[in-house]
C-alpha cells in the first residue's frame, strides 16, 4: 500500500524555477552592461575635461603694451582699503 502512490509531477515547478533563475541572470548581465557603458562615458567625459584649454587670442597691440610694461618693471599700485571695526 505504501508503494502504490505515485510521485507528484513537479516538472512545472522545476521549469518555473529555471525560468526565474535565467531571468534574474539576464537582468544582472544587462545591469553590468549598462554600468560599463556609463562608466566608459564618464571616463571619456573626464578625459575631455582634463585636456588643457586652447590659448586665448588677444589683441596684438594690447599684448605688445603688456610686454613693454612688464619689461620696464612698472607695477601699478593697488588701492588699499581699511576695514572699519563696528562696535556692537
Amino acid at each position: 500500500m505504501f508503494f502504490q502512490e505515485t510521485t507528484p509531477d513537479t516538472s512545472g515547478y522545476m521549469i518555473a524555477g529555471y525560468a526565474i533563475a535565467f531571468i534574474v541572470m539576464a537582468l544582472y548581465v544587462a545591469s553590468l552592461y549598462l554600468r560599463a557603458r556609463n562608466l566608459n562615458q564618464d571616463v571619456t567625459m573626464l578625459e575631455e575635461m582634463d585636456k588643457p584649454a586652447p590659448p586665448v587670442q588677444t589683441n596684438p597691440a594690447r599684448q605688445a603694451r603688456k610686454s613693454q610694461t612688464k619689461s620696464a618693471g612698472n607695477k601699478t599700485a593697488k588701492p588699499v582699503t581699511k576695514k572699519t571695526r563696528k562696535n556692537y
